[in-house]
């Protein structure tokens, strides 16, 4: 269910970018009372696939500009919970892949300019309230003999970003008080083809993808004060082929990466929220078995396969970050788990063959608690066991590299 949502396109000639009378649109969402969306699926020994979309989401805008220019001005505000349940109920052998996503957004905001030039100025705000996507495969007794892929995400703030033969010069801020939540539990008997469980939770996001020749000028503001930002993931089987449970959880996210033109972005990130991500995989019997946990307070990410990069970064975190990953088998082949950990994370490259100029100017604070735990148990016969743990308070990577490296 989607509360509110507004669309608009604009396209122009090359004088019209240059005309004050150019297209604007003037955005203004507010969503007060709570959003839901839930559904329940029961299948018995499904030949072909089983596909399941679950989507809530407070307020949504998207827009693109095709030639000439185009300004957008959006306020979305979110002031009630949003939820998206999913529950599988999956009786005898399911021969089919399954594929099942469940998200929960509170504000989402896409935009893109393609030939032409988009301003944007962009704001939104979501208050003291919860946003979940729950997902449930229990019993212990499906047979998923495609295999499948199970997805559950909450999401405070999105906006997304695209641009292709065209610049973006854009100002967003990116408020949170939410409580995130994003949970994703399956149980089977068997699963011989391959199966990823999967659950994210993050606070703010802020995305954008250029393909030359194209460029951007952003200015990223987020703040994240909720309680918790948490996704659990927990995948089981008695008898498993290949079998990954994934579980990732940030407050605050910025990733930005560019193929042609110049990429310029002032970043200030500050999260207090607890962030805590846990993946949990059993199976009894196993071919190859994957548990991974990521959690961090900010990250940001700036790149460019060209020749001009320009990064203005302030990251403060005071909040908890944890990272927890298990596996637990008895028989079987491999098993391999980790756990990464991180306070403030940036990152900024460009091209090496292109004679780039990178040019950074980084602040980290990291006050709070950072920890990675993994745990591993297999009680009967293995053979490889690969483990991993990566606990950091601030990390920055700035580099040169060859286009596609």
């Amino acid at each position: 269910m989607i509360a509110a949502t507004a669309t608009c396109v604009a396209a122009g000639t090359e004088a019209q970018a240059q005309d004050p009378d150019a297209p604007i649109v003037l955005n203004r969402q507010f969503q007060g009372g709570n959003v839901a969306a839930r559904q329940t699926v029961i299948a018995t020994d499904a030949d072909d696939q089983v596909t399941v979309s679950t989507s809530a989401t407070g307020n949504t805008l998207s827009g693109a500009v095709e030639t000439g220019h185009l300004t957008v001005d959006s306020e979305q505000e979110l002031q009630g919970d949003v939820a998206a349940e999913t529950t599988l109920v999956l009786n005898g052998d399911t021969d089919g892949y399954v594929t099942s996503v469940t998200q929960a957004n509170g504000n989402y905001l896409a935009g893109g300019a393609y030939g032409g030039d988009l301003t944007l100025n962009a704001t939104q705000t979501v208050g003291a309230t919860r946003i979940e996507a729950v997902s449930d495969l229990s019993g212990g007794t499906a047979r998923l003999i495609g295999g499948g892929r199970i997805e559950t995400s909450a999401t405070a703030n999105t906006v997304a970003l695209a641009a292709r033969d065209g610049h973006i010069d854009g100002a967003i801020r990116q408020d949170t008080a939410a409580t995130l939540f994003s949970s994703n539990y399956v149980a089977v008997q068997y699963a011989p083809g391959e199966t990823e469980v999967s659950s994210q939770a993050l606070g703010n996001v802020a995305a954008y993808t250029g393909t030359a020749p194209a460029s951007q000028e952003l200015r990223l503001t987020q703040s994240n004060t909720g309680a918790l930002v948490q996704a659990g993931t927990s995948a089981n089987a008695g008898n498993a082929w290949d079998l990954a449970g994934r579980a990732r959880a940030g407050g605050n996210q910025g990733v930005f990466a560019n193929s042609g033109g110049s990429s310029v972005v002032e970043a200030q990130q500050d999260n207090s929220a607890r962030v805590w991500a846990e993946s949990i995989v059993t199976s009894y019997d196993y071919g190859r078995a994957t548990s991974h946990a990521q959690a961090s307070g900010n990250t940001l990410s700036v790149g460019n396969e060209d020749i001009y990069v320009r990064i203005d970064n302030t990251q403060f975190n005071s909040g908890g970050v944890q990272a927890d990953a298990s596996f637990t088998g008895a028989y079987g082949y491999d098993a391999y788990v980790g756990a990464d950990a991180v306070g403030n994370s940036v990152t900024g490259y460009a091209c090496a063959e292109c004679g780039a100029t990178l040019q950074a100017d980084n602040d980290q604070t990291n006050t709070g608690d950072v920890s990675a735990t993994a745990r591993t148990t297999v009680s009967g016969d293995g053979r490889a066991v690969i483990t991993g743990t990566n606990a950091v308070g601030n990390a920055a990577n700035f580099y040169v590299t060859r286009p596609g490296n």
